[in-house]
């Protein structure tokens, strides 16, 4: 996919020992908030392309197992977390994600602890059903050398389960209790079903061959919806369309 290979060229911090914070500092903040809140807690390393994922109930209730407390990852990125994910909600959660990355990397270092992102989205529970569940994140960066060091994400059940409510994706400034970013275009109220699929599908970098074998249409019809969503977000070419949709 794509916006990883972006999201892991522009969170990775390449430059080892050139950081003051105090790993161990941090690693005790992810465990007492999965202790207090319940919540599925990871403390991912930018410097060391790391990740610590500290269980509570709720992972059982997501039907996730992990051997040892917190279990440890060799990447930034928590797969097994991950995959529990409705493919539309990880790919606009990866996309957020980027935004707000840019957003906090244009923001004066005192500024950004302002700022975190708040969102709502489906994940597949122990019965495999989908449920919303809260995902919220919070970047830590270094004083040193003013790099992105750490990144905590939380997991929780979120307690609205209604089926009129959709996912979303906010960036709140907790300070002033403002939405100061969220998702710029709900396309489900734009394109149809089978046009998101094959947008995913162009974010992704597949081509109109390959989006049309993994969807059983023809490569005509590839290319009729992907100029119909040209058309209707007003863009020149589909890789656009992809990034204006999200970023």
């Amino acid at each position: 996919m794509k916006i990883v290979e972006t999201l892991n060229k522009t969170l990775l911090n390449k430059n080892k020992n050139t950081c003051s914070l105090d790993i161990e500092t941090y690693k005790q903040i992810a465990l007492v908030y999965s202790q207090v809140e319940n919540a599925i807690s990871v403390l991912s390393d930018m410097q060391e392309n790391k990740s610590f994922v500290y269980q509570s109930k709720t992972a059982s209730e997501l039907g996730l197992k992990f051997k040892e407390n917190p279990t440890v990852i060799n990447s930034i990125w928590e797969e097994e977390i991950l995959k529990k994910i409705h493919p539309d909600d990880k790919l606009k959660k990866y996309i957020h994600e980027l935004r707000f990355f840019k957003m906090m990397d244009s923001l004066k270092p005192e500024e950004r602890a302002q700022f975190n992102v708040t969102s709502r989205i489906k994940m597949k529970d122990q019965n495999n059903v989908y449920r919303f569940v809260q995902h919220r994140m919070f970047y830590f960066y270094s004083a040193t050398n003013g790099k992105l060091r750490f990144a905590l994400c939380l997991y929780s059940i979120s307690l609205d389960q209604s089926p009129l409510l959709q996912s979303e994706f906010l960036i709140i400034n907790s300070v002033t209790a403002e939405i100061v970013g969220e998702d710029k275009l709900n396309y489900k109220n734009i394109l149809s079903q089978r046009e998101l699929e094959i947008l995913q599908y162009v974010g992704e970098g597949f081509t109109s061959k390959e989006i049309a074998a993994f969807l059983s249409i023809s490569v005509n019809t590839v290319s009729r919806h992907r100029q119909n969503i040209l058309e209707k977000l007003n863009v020149k070419n589909s890789i656009k369309a992809f990034n204006d949709s999200f970023h």
